[in-house]
């Protein structure tokens, strides 16, 4: 969430949504933002240590927020992964299992789809 405010687009107001749904013994949480969003050649690079997407230099970070995460969601059994459009925000996935998963497609309680009509 942090870094869907850090990359927020100067010419709109900044866009955060956070939803999850339950599959298969799993949920799956997006966050999907409006932001500059990520070149196509950093969608892999960027959850490495110590890697940061091609952007202003004058935004902060390290590039090690996205690698934390990877490591915390693997050692969970989970994944990660984003899908994005330059200029037109992005939407970070990521999965963790939970025990006793409920009937195929059943949302998490209190959290709503992240792509109306869509996966």
């Amino acid at each position: 969430v942090s870094n869907a405010l850090k990359f927020a687009a100067d010419n709109r107001t900044p866009r955060v949504e956070i939803s999850a749904t339950e599959r298969d013994g799993a949920v799956t949480f997006h966050v999907q933002d409006n932001g500059i969003g990520i070149d196509p050649r950093d969608l892999e690079r960027i959850f490495a240590i110590f890697n940061r997407g091609d952007h202003d230099e004058s935004i902060g970070g390290q590039g090690v927020g996205l690698a934390i995460c990877k490591r915390i969601i693997e050692r969970h059994g989970g994944e990660i992964w984003v899908e994005s459009e330059p200029g037109a925000g992005s939407t970070f996935h990521f999965t963790l299992p939970v025990a006793g998963g409920s009937e195929q497609g059943d949302p998490v309680p209190g959290a709503t789809r992240a792509h109306p009509g869509g996966s």
